[in-house]
C-alpha cells in the first residue's frame, strides 16, 4: 500500500514539472533547464526556430549590442531559439541574435550539437550582460551579434554584423600572442596546455572537436587557426 502511494505521488510529481517545463518552453525563457520528457512533448522542431527579430527581443538588444551608431538594419538579423546541453548535461534553452545570412547554418549547427550531447554552458543575449564582451565570455556564455569594433582595434567586428559567433568562450579563450594578454582574463588556465585540457570534461575547441568540425562543414573560419592572435571561441563567415 506504501509502495503504492509512493509511486502515485512520484508520477504526480512528475505531471507537475512536465507541466511546468512546457509553460518554460512555450515562453522561451531562456538559460531555463527543461526535462528530455517535455522536450520530447513540444517536439524538437519547435525547440530549433528562426525568426525576423521580436518587438520585445529588439527591444532588450536597444543601446547594447544594437548601439544608437548600428548600422546594420534591423532586417537583415534574425532571432534564433536553440536548445542546448549544460555542463550537467541537462536541456537548457539558449537564444541567439545572428545575421539572416548564417541563420540556417547556426540552427542545423547547434540542433546536431544537441543531439550529439555536445555540451555548452549557456546561450544567451550578449544584451544580459550589457553588450559587455568580458563580462559575458566570464560566464561562458556563447553569443553571436554585439555591433562592436575588434579588441584592441578601431575596425568593426564580424559580430558586428552578425557573422561570428564565440562558442563557450571561457573555456576557450582570445589570446594576444603579442603580449599574452587573455580574454577573458579568468581564461588564462585554459589559454595553455589545451591538447591536455582536451581529457578532462572541459569542452575544449580544437580540430578534433565536434563543434570545430560542424562550423568548418559550414563553411566557416575559426579562430584558432589565425597567426597573429588565437581566438578559440569564435567561428566567422
Amino acid at each position: 500500500m506504501k509502495i503504492t502511494f509512493l509511486i502515485a505521488f512520484a508520477a504526480l510529481f512528475c505531471s507537475f514539472t512536465h507541466a511546468d517545463d512546457l509553460q518554460i518552453l512555450r515562453h522561451w525563457m531562456s538559460a531555463a533547464t527543461v526535462s528530455d520528457e517535455a522536450v520530447n512533448a513540444y517536439t524538437l522542431d519547435s525547440c530549433f526556430q528562426i525568426t525576423p527579430i521580436p518587438d520585445a527581443i529588439f527591444s532588450r538588444m536597444q543601446g547594447k549590442s544594437y548601439k544608437k551608431n548600428c548600422t546594420v538594419p534591423r532586417s537583415s538579423l534574425r532571432y534564433l531559439r536553440v536548445l542546448h546541453r549544460n555542463v550537467e548535461g541537462k536541456a537548457q534553452l539558449g537564444e541567439i541574435v545572428c545575421n539572416e545570412s548564417i541563420a540556417a547554418d547556426l540552427l542545423d549547427i547547434f540542433r546536431q550539437l544537441y543531439q550529439k550531447g555536445y555540451k555548452i554552458e549557456r546561450i544567451t543575449l550578449i544584451d544580459d550582460y550589457n553588450a559587455d564582451d568580458e563580462t559575458s565570455m566570464r560566464a561562458n556564455n556563447t553569443s553571436c551579434f554585439n555591433f562592436r569594433v575588434v579588441s584592441g582595434t578601431t575596425k568593426l567586428s564580424k559580430h558586428a554584423q552578425g557573422l561570428a559567433i564565440d562558442i563557450n568562450p571561457l573555456y576557450n579563450p582570445y589570446i594576444h600572442l603579442n603580449n599574452g594578454k587573455v580574454e577573458p582574463t579568468t581564461g588564462k588556465p585554459y589559454a595553455t596546455n589545451r591538447a591536455k585540457l582536451r581529457n578532462t570534461k572541459v569542452p575544449i575547441i580544437d580540430a578534433n572537436d565536434l563543434c570545430y568540425k560542424l562550423f568548418i562543414q559550414h563553411g566557416f573560419k575559426w579562430g584558432g587557426a589565425w597567426r597573429t592572435v588565437k581566438d578559440y571561441q569564435h567561428f566567422e563567415k
